[in-house]
């Protein structure tokens, strides 16, 4: 199965109007600041019963308190307490992050949580190790777990594959920048845009891009479920056109 959607309410009019138009949604709401249990089971009764949410995992997780989008975490930390967040650090402050981030996932009824780490966190045996240590402590809660690295870690490809097999997590990609070395049971992908650094948020796909995206995402899609999420200023109408091009295949076949 392919499932097509944003990262983000995308469609004018909020989340009744966005339930029209696709079956998925990354909640992006989680990441910056979760939401409380009660308000996530609210957002599970207003959408369809078939409609699904992944969940972007919070920020106390990945990132440290000197990320300027802390600003909007809710949490108040003092500069003695800035390496107990953040980073895949086994912290007591970290664990609850994630106990806070699973019932928020129990209660939205997701199936997959995907983490992304800022370029600062790139590769290193230490960083690797942190990785380790904090997807063998957690409880999963029976979540798949996706894990999108930037930075330098693309560099080491052999050792970030060997790391997400033990973990059993999956690569999470730009698969017009790159393909994942791993996937668990499913494929996801996020779609920052095309040329420029890491992301170019300001990019609008072609058809000539959205046709090529196309027939990798039908590849992966032969042996397990795919996601495929916009993440750019035009991401409404880019999910939209590719869920046409989808759809389209389907008809053609039938």
């Amino acid at each position: 199965m392919i499932k097509v959607g944003t990262c983000g309410w995308s469609a004018r009019g909020g989340r009744q109007a966005y339930f029209r138009y696709f079956e998925v949604i990354e909640l992006q709401e989680t990441f910056y600041k979760l939401p409380s249990e009660e308000t996530a089971r609210r957002w599970r009764g207003q959408a369809p019963p078939d409609f699904e949410f992944t969940v972007k995992s919070f920020q106390a997780i990945t990132h440290p308190p000197s990320s300027p989008t802390w600003r909007r975490s809710g949490i108040k930390v003092s500069s003695e307490d800035f390496d107990k967040y953040g980073l895949f650090r086994v912290t007591e402050e970290t664990l609850k992050a994630w106990e806070r981030n699973l019932a928020v996932c129990k209660a939205l009824g997701a199936r997959v949580c995907v983490f992304q780490t800022p370029p600062s966190f790139g590769y290193s045996p230490g960083n690797a190790r942190n990785v380790e240590e904090f997807f063998t402590t957690i409880d999963r809660g029976g979540l798949a777990m996706g894990w999108e690295p930037r930075g330098t870690w693309h560099e080491h490809p052999s050792e970030l594959k060997q790391l997400l097999s033990r973990l059993d997590l999956t690569h999470v990609v730009d698969p017009l920048r790159r393909e994942p070395v791993h996937t668990a049971g499913f494929a996801y992908f996020r779609l920052h845009g095309l040329g420029g650094g890491e992301v170019n948020y300001r990019y609008k796909y072609t058809d000539e891009d959205l046709l090529k995206l196309l027939a990798i995402v039908k590849r992966y899609a032969e042996s397990q479920d795919a996601y495929v999420l916009f993440n750019n200023v035009y991401m409404f109408d880019d999910a939209l056109r590719f869920k046409s091009m989808l759809e389209q295949t389907k008809r053609s076949k039938g």
